[in-house]
Formats: C-alpha cells, structure tokens, sequence
C-alpha cells in the first residue's frame, strides 16, 4: 500500500504581509500554530478555522527573548499536540546553526544537543511528537559537525513531555543518494498510524534546494523503510518548495498542512504560504 497526494489549488493560509508563512501544526479543533518570518525574526503566529481550509489569523503567539537561550532569530517550527485535555506546544530556538528544542509553557530547553561527534551535535530541531501509549515520542531532526553539515531524523522518548530520552538507534533515517530528492538532507518529519504501521511525511532537500516531500513505513516507528514515492508542489506558488507537513486524522481521513514556496532556498524568503492536501491510500498491486 501507498498513497496519492491530492492538493487543494490555492494557498489556505496566505502569508501576508510576512515574508514567509510556513510550518503549520494543526491539532483537532482546527486549531493552527506556524511560523512567520517578518524579515529578521521567526515567530510563532496561531489560526483558527471550521474546517481547516478557511483559517482566521490570531496573532503572534510567541516570539524569542534575546535575553534568554532562544537568542533572537526564531522560536517557531513547532509541534502541537492535544492531550490530556490540555494543548502542548514544543519549539525550536537559539541562534542560527544553534537550535535546541524548547516547550512553551515553560520556556526552557527540553531536547539539547548531542555530544561531541554525534550526529546531532550542533543543531536539534523541527519538532514532530505523537503519542502511543504511556509514551510520547518525538521526531526531530539533527545536524552534525560536517561540512557542509548532515542532516537527519531521529526520535526521543518522554513519560511526561519535559523529560526526553533519545533513542540509541538514531539517527533513524538517512539522505538520499546521490542525484536523489533528499542527498542534501533531510528533516520536518510528520508521524502518524494507519493501516497497521507508523507513516512518515518527511522534508528532503536536493542539490539545487529544492524542496519535496518523501514517505516512509515502520511497524515500530522507529526502523523505517522509505518509500519509492515523492510529492511535489502541484502549482506555481509551491513549485519549488513543499515542505512542514502535519497531519491530522479527520474521520478516517488524512488531512495534510504543509508549506509551499515558489524560490529555492534552505531557509526564509521563499514566499512561504501554507497549503493543503489528503492523502488517498491507493493499494498498488491492485492499481488503485
């Protein structure tokens, strides 16, 4: 089994007057938290909605202290999640090339960098947490020490969401080939369970920056397989980026945010707006 992505035509949140709106997560409720980049500062603004196609803006919901660990470039490319009655909502920050990954009702360092050498030495970042069981678990990428630096994801544990444990298997998934969608890297995982496994929307950039988005499989969520599958941006607004995205589970079907941009760039001013799409299980042996 495999799936197709069907996106919706237009932008369903436009950016504005920012440079770039990107990097939604959608809880139930309809409920948004992404990024705005004003032209020197990612912020986390928030949106509401009926039913998640027409979104109403509500403002910057969090912005970094320069006083603090968060430095003053970004505190946004966060994850929410609703649980246990309450909405929790875990960050990145830190000064570029610096990111560490903060909870915001706290406002303190929740997953720090690896030790010297790791993998994920000198960045962790872009947040994805889900919840199975007594555990929540969260996908995140990490950066090395190379030049230029490595990319990849990996997964840390946590009984209450401020105590993190990482994995000893990550990293948990690898860039691509040479001449493939993802050599250049590879982050902004999206997790979710279906069918039986654990499904993976993931960000991979190429050699030219472009930005799409792959799929993997896991029946364990954390030993995965990537699938021969890779979405594109489907129009000109997000021809040569789609990326971020979140999924949420709607009825039986999966809905997907993502961002889009129409410039190759690994970071802002890519005239960033958020999209959205579903995704159509297709069983392939079938054709379907």
């Amino acid at each position: 089994m495999t799936f197709a992505f069907d996106e919706y035509p237009e932008p369903v949140l436009m950016r504005g007057a920012y440079s770039d709106a990107l990097a939604p997560s959608v809880v139930p409720g309809f409920k948004m938290y992404y990024s705005v980049f004003d032209g020197h500062t990612w912020h986390t603004a928030r949106a509401t909605s009926q039913d998640g196609l027409r979104w109403q803006q509500q403002g910057i919901q969090l912005s970094p202290n320069p006083a603090t660990w968060e430095d003053s470039y970004i505190a946004g490319n966060g994850s929410a999640l609703q649980d246990g009655g309450q909405v929790w909502h875990w960050y990145e920050a830190g000064p570029s090339g610096g990111f560490r990954i903060g909870l915001e009702r706290t406002r303190q360092v929740v997953l720090d960098h690896g030790p010297y050498m790791s993998w994920d030495e000198r960045v962790v970042a872009d947040p994805y947490v889900i919840r199975v069981g007594l555990y929540l678990f969260m996908y995140y990428l990490g950066q090395d020490r190379s030049a230029p630096p490595r990319q990849r994801i990996g997964v840390a544990r946590s009984p209450d969401g401020i105590h993190w444990e990482k994995l000893r298997t990550n990293p948990i998934l690898e860039p691509g080939d040479p001449g493939s969608f993802d050599e250049n890297g590879l982050g902004e995982p999206a997790v979710w369970q279906s069918n039986g496994y654990y499904w993976m929307l993931y960000t991979g950039r190429d050699r030219q920056e472009y930005r799409r988005i792959g799929l993997a499989r896991s029946t364990d969520g954390v030993h995965w397989q990537k699938q021969p599958v890779v979405f594109s941006g489907a129009h000109e607004w997000d021809s040569k980026v789609i990326c971020d995205p979140t999924v949420l589970i709607d009825n039986g079907q999966i809905r997907v945010w993502f961002g889009g941009g129409n410039v190759a760039r690994p970071d802002e001013r890519l005239n960033g707006q958020i999209g959205y799409g579903t995704l159509r299980p297709m069983d392939v042996t079938l054709g379907k």
